[in-house]
């Protein structure tokens, strides 16, 4: 099969003493086209396509940063390798402030060449075999910590490998996204069995559980406060740790990350119950027995966390403490803003508190809208728009003014999602609840090897609507279909984002700490 040869251009005034390099990148599979000057430079590119180009700064005529200027203005995307005798710092600058690709000084010697060639032209298949090859070496062994996974520390760190790799290999082609879709199945499978065994055990022996929902406050929150720290309590609804691994880099240029770690959220994974959970500091049947007013019940119509700033109060209150606090709501760029302006107000507080909620909207949204749907069409689509909202919304400057006004940072979520794509049968009467993850109702019919079935709703710290409620929580990437329209209902929800249930994208959620630079 015939293989395309790499094109290089390259101009130099003293080319002919440069064709020692010239040979040595034939030898090595390069086409090399080779110029005197910056104008016969340009006309080249012109004419012809380049996979890099090499240009002595310093020629007669036209010097090698104007060379430049006019073969960007051609090709704004060719790779350009600016090479001169000066190390003047100027000289630098202004190269790299026209986005060269790398910069290198006279003598250059052919190893700098080849890796200035590797970096520019080859770096993506390296990158690609590299990753691709350690992922099929890292497969076995984490296929061997799955199956070995006991503890809940232990799929902590199963969880953040695979987010790892699923981030590495999102940024390559390499064809092993099936691979690795195969291997978090199973994860999520043997992560199932994990939660149907151990959670009722979590209530009934709290000495052995990770941390959940309601303790957030007490041991995150709490602690800095009565040091004396001023703390900004930011939650970020329906933010999994794929999606904070991806907006880290960004908030590295304002903060420190002190701790970096994931909780539990409790079940149902849904924001009625993580959320209040959370601000009350207590479970959801406490909440509904010690503050009936503060608790909705599912067959309601009234809004789920319209309590929030009470529940908060309610929790400082129990604990005996006095602090200061704010709560917020964003549900859109303008309210980010109001609360940019008003962050002066605020210094005198404690606790401010934080809900955004936009990557909750976008999860809705691009179930019931097909264009986001095909924006936002797999998991790496998903963090990608999660990306592009943090850079072009006011998010990002609400996170650069906290900083600026010291605030240490508690960033978490209630609750994470993931993609369905198995629909399970379930049949309920007309005040079963209408998520897809979970469903809570009496003379609930479905298959109960296919769900985690709580039956006792008080064992694990729910409320029962009826005296025979029962929640059965779908896991893996199923989700719950009415037998009567079936096809369409599934057809409508299969590959949407959904939360509610079982799985280590839902329940291991990020919490973490971090002090402004």
């Amino acid at each position: 099969m015939f293989m395309k040869k790499d094109k290089i251009l390259w101009a130099d005034d003293e080319i002919d003493l440069l064709r020692p390099y010239v040979l040595f990148l034939e030898e090595k599979g390069y086409d090399v086209v080779t110029a005197t000057n910056g104008k016969d430079a340009i006309d080249f590119a012109r004419e012809d396509s380049f996979d890099i180009i090499f240009l002595d700064e310093n020629m007669p005529g036209l010097s090698g940063l104007e060379t430049l200027a006019q073969i960007k203005e051609t090709d704004p995307n060719v790779p350009v390798v600016m090479i001169t005798k000066s190390e003047e710092e100027n000289i630098m600058d202004m190269a790299i402030g026209n986005k060269i690709a790398d910069y290198l000084t006279k003598p250059v010697n052919p190893s700098q060449i080849l890796l200035t060639l590797k970096k520019n032209i080859h770096k993506k298949e390296i990158v690609t075999e590299h990753t691709t090859s350690t992922y099929r070496s890292e497969f076995g062994r984490i296929g061997m910590q799955i199956n070995d996974s006991l503890t809940y520390e232990d799929w902590v760190e199963v969880y953040k490998k695979l987010v790892y790799w699923e981030l590495e290999l999102a940024e390559t082609d390499n064809g092993m996204d099936e691979m690795l879709r195969m291997q978090k199945d199973e994860a999520n499978s043997t992560f199932t069995k994990f939660i149907k065994k151990n959670y009722l055990d979590w209530f009934e022996h709290p000495e052995n559980r990770p941390l959940i929902s309601p303790e957030l406050f007490k041991t995150k929150v709490f602690p800095l406060l009565d040091k004396g720290e001023k703390v900004f309590f930011i939650l970020i609804d329906n933010f999994r740790y794929d999606q904070f691994r991806i907006i880290r880099e960004m908030l590295s240029e304002f903060y420190q990350f002190e701790d970096e770690s994931l909780y539990c959220s409790i079940l149902p994974t849904a924001t009625q119950y993580a959320r209040n959970a959370i601000f009350s500091g207590l479970m959801p049947l406490q909440i509904q027995e010690m503050f009936p007013e503060l608790w909705v019940e599912e067959e309601e119509d009234e809004g789920k966390n319209l309590k929030e700033k009470d529940l908060i109060e309610t929790q400082i209150n129990r604990f005996r403490k006095n602090y200061t606090f704010s709560y917020h709501k964003i549900n859109d760029s303008n309210a980010c803003e109001k609360l940019i302006e008003q962050l002066p107000q605020l210094d005198s507080n404690q606790l401010n508190v934080c809900v955004l909620n936009f990557i909750d909207m976008l999860s809705h949204a691009r179930t019931d809208s097909k264009m986001m749907r095909e924006l936002a069409n797999d998991a790496e689509a998903y963090r990608s728009l999660t990306l592009s909202w943090f850079k072009h919304s006011a998010t990002y400057e609400l996170f650069r003014a906290i900083s600026r006004r010291g605030y240490k940072v508690i960033l978490t979520t209630d609750h994470g999602t993931i993609q369905v794509d198995n629909a399970i049968k379930v049949v309920g009467d007309r005040n079963t609840n209408v998520n897809l993850r979970y469903k809570v109702g009496k003379n609930l019919s479905y298959n109960k090897k296919e769900v985690f079935e709580v039956t006792q709703p008080s064992k694990i710290g729910l409320p029962s609507p009826n005296i025979s409620s029962t929640y059965v929580f779908a896991g893996n990437d199923d989700f719950f279909a009415y037998p009567n329209n079936y096809n369409y209902y599934v057809s409508y929800y299969k590959n949407t984002f959904q939360h509610g249930g079982v799985s280590m994208e839902e329940m291991l959620i990020p919490i973490i700490q971090m002090e402004p630079k």
